[in-house]
């Protein structure tokens, strides 16, 4: 491994936390939080860019399954915790497989949606919107930082 690989993926996961932090600070009217998963897409999307669970599809089709996942079980299910939490991780990981977007932080995601905190609980559906913000800002970050070294190297593909 070359040290400007490690480099770049350090400043791209530098930059795209960051990006995703500031965003949250600059809009504090819409519901944006920083949450744990992104710091897991962030080590696929910087670290491992070639990965199938690195590409555009996986990172936000997997998040946003997760995340409507996670807040339906925390919703909808009996107020039992091992309930909710189990379900939501099963289900999300489920639906991935099903819609071939496995991204491996989206089962963070739905996890942080039923025993996240107050900030999360109560932004409500509005999480989906926390997830789809982050995850689209980490990816433009990704297809920057990720094409500085070779051209065109990420993603290698859209779809």
């Amino acid at each position: 491994m070359r040290l400007l690989q490690v480099l770049t993926a350090w400043l791209g996961a530098f930059a795209g936390i960051a990006a995703v932090a500031v965003a949250v600070d600059l809009l504090p009217g819409l519901p944006l939080l920083l949450i744990g998963s992104f710091g897991a897409s962030a080590v696929l999307l910087y670290g491992a860019p070639r990965a199938p669970f690195s590409q555009p599809r996986n990172l936000v089709g997997g998040h946003l399954i997760s995340a409507l996942v996670g807040v339906a079980c925390y919703r909808y299910l009996p107020d039992v915790p091992v309930l909710q939490a189990a379900t939501a991780v099963a289900t999300a990981i489920a639906l991935m497989m099903i819609t071939r977007t496995v991204h491996p932080p989206g089962g963070a995601t739905a996890l942080i949606a039923v025993i996240g905190p107050d900030a999360v609980h109560g932004v409500g559906w509005g999480y989906l919107f926390t997830v789809l913000i982050g995850a689209l800002i980490l990816l433009l970050v990704a297809v920057i930082s990720n094409n500085l070294l070779e051209r065109g190297s990420y993603p290698d593909r859209w779809a």
